[in-house]
């Protein structure tokens, strides 16, 4: 049996994990229940999470379901407001550095390393943003999409 057979979760949220990591706009990946995070701790910013929503176990694949959200703590300017557009703080600069770190993991799932390790992208991604989710103001993008592993496991 190899290793993706006894391991496929344990491999899949580890290797999400250092690919996060491995980028200069994450600081903290975690798991599990967002909630149990303290999200007061600035030093953790900027943040990515994993969840996994569910696994569907195939004759030759796990499929696992899985959301990464993609956040910083957005900083309020105490200036008055001159850019009705862009607004007098970096929701906007968060949006675009963390859309890049939720783009660049389903590029890699896609095509690069992770692929190439057998952890491969079914079907495209869905991003959603989002904006003040948490007890301080945050903002990011949840992105899910489903993950093809070796499922390998005999019964014998």
């Amino acid at each position: 049996m190899s290793q993706t057979g006894i391991r496929g979760f344990y491999l899949l949220t580890e290797t999400i994990e250092q690919q996060l990591l491995s980028d200069v706009n994450v600081n903290t990946v975690t798991t599990g229940d967002i909630y149990d995070i303290d999200l007061s701790k600035m030093s953790i910013f900027p943040l990515s999470h994993i969840i996994i929503n569910n696994v569907i176990s195939q004759e030759s694949v796990l499929t696992f379901n899985i959301s990464v959200l993609a956040m910083d703590v957005v900083d309020e300017s105490k200036k008055a407001t001159t850019d009705v557009f862009r607004g007098n703080n970096d929701e906007q600069d968060i949006l675009n550095t963390q859309l890049q770190v939720v783009n660049k993991l389903v590029k890699v799932l896609r095509k690069g390393n992770l692929y190439n390790d057998q952890f491969q992208l079914d079907g495209d991604a869905n991003c959603e943003p989002f904006y003040d989710r948490f007890s301080n103001k945050v903002a990011g993008w949840t992105a899910t999409f489903n993950v093809f592993v070796n499922n390998d496991i005999t019964i014998c």
